[in-house]
């Protein structure tokens, strides 16, 4: 054999080897390498590698957690609870709740936000403490943060049944927009509580009212045609797979079956699931789809899925109500209520439950 021919040979073998070590590096790297493998339509195996240069103290990109702000779906350290029935109030029908707010556990907030968990605010004092907790609570919801030249009011107290006292919506011009056809109006209620909101938002600001009540029954004689009425509930969660119509639903679905992307109004008294009502319209974005937003907040109890320190329990509180106001919600009204128990403290000069008017300034159409 010649020079030539055992130059090729060489080649040859060189390449052989060469390839038998890409082929072993190719099956060490598919058994060791961190991640899921995926298998595509062609059957193709491949692995995806995940790298993190982050160390102890620092975040993936280098940021150190202590600058990372705390976010929790409930309070840092807290236990995730199922619907409890600790107590109840004058007039609310409780035997409704249990099959409304059901044990679920289920987290599809994710699949419409990149966001888990709300951000919670600093301590209070510097650390936990029940009374700073609340008295910067109860402070921040006294406080109205905006004007409106223009409002729509619950009327005279004796006028209105609402049990957690008046309400305040703002028809001023920048607020509204009429060219873009009449607005709209959500009312969550139990037992009718909601019937002043529901009939002045229909006649006087003359919206598409749609009022929901899963207790309700038709009323012989009582005109239905300037409110559409609904037996179904608000919930935080998504609803079990073929489950009955008017089984509790999120907003953003509610919307969706109504063929409403935004809503003008929407009025909620959800007996102490507001809370994680308003965390999953601020986790999923449904909240930017609102203009303005009356919600009554119950402050004897916890919360539907809300635990862990009384002190941290309000600090959940207060992070939620400033994710509001980080979206843009500015407080046009707040109204105080009967009672004056927070967390079971009977305590001088507020109230158990509060009705709060916000305004999204950030609203178009």
């Amino acid at each position: 054999m010649g020079s030539g021919g055992r130059l090729y040979c060489a080649f040859i073998s060189a390449c052989l080897v060469v390839l038998g070590m890409l082929l072993m590096l190719q099956v060490f790297v598919g058994f060791r390498a961190p991640g899921p493998r995926w298998v595509t339509k062609d059957g193709v195996t491949f692995t995806i590698i995940s790298i993190d240069n982050s160390q102890d103290g620092a975040q993936p990109g280098g940021g150190a957690r202590g600058n990372q702000p705390e976010r929790s779906g409930s309070p840092r350290g807290f236990e995730t609870r199922g619907a409890v029935f600790l107590e109840s109030e004058a007039g609310v029908l409780w035997d409704y709740m249990p099959q409304f707010y059901q044990d679920e556990n289920e987290n599809f907030t994710q699949k419409q936000s990149d966001r888990s968990q709300i951000d919670l605010q600093p301590w209070a004092g510097g650390q936990p403490s029940f009374t700073a907790e609340v008295q910067r609570f109860i402070e921040y919801i006294s406080t109205t943060q905006v004007h409106c030249a223009r409002e729509l009011t619950a009327g005279e107290p004796q006028e209105e049944k609402v049990l957690a006292g008046s309400w305040t919506v703002c028809l001023e011009g920048w607020f509204l927009n009429r060219e873009v056809g009449p607005c709209v109006a959500y009312s969550f209620s139990l037992d009718q509580k909601d019937a002043g909101f529901v009939s002045r938002m229909a006649s006087l600001a003359g919206c598409e009212v749609h009022q929901f009540d899963p207790g309700a029954r038709p009323v012989p004689g009582r005109d239905e045609r300037e409110v559409k009425r609904h037996q179904t509930w608000l919930d935080w969660r998504e609803p079990k797979h073929g489950s009955r119509r008017n089984t509790p639903k999120k907003l953003g679905l509610i919307m969706e079956s109504l063929g409403h992307h935004k809503v003008e109004f929407v009025q909620a008294d959800l007996e102490s699931a507001e809370w994680k009502v308003l965390e999953n319209l601020v986790l999923d974005g449904t909240l930017g789809r609102i203009q303005q937003l009356v919600v009554t907040v119950h402050l004897h109890w916890a919360g539907f899925e809300v635990g862990g320190s009384e002190a941290g329990v309000v600090r959940f509180w207060y992070s939620l109500l400033k994710e509001l106001q980080g979206a843009g919600y500015r407080l046009l009204h707040s109204a105080r209520g009967p009672g004056h128990t927070i967390l079971r403290h009977r305590l001088a000069g507020v109230s158990s439950t509060y009705t709060l008017s916000w305004v999204n300034t950030r609203w178009n159409y």
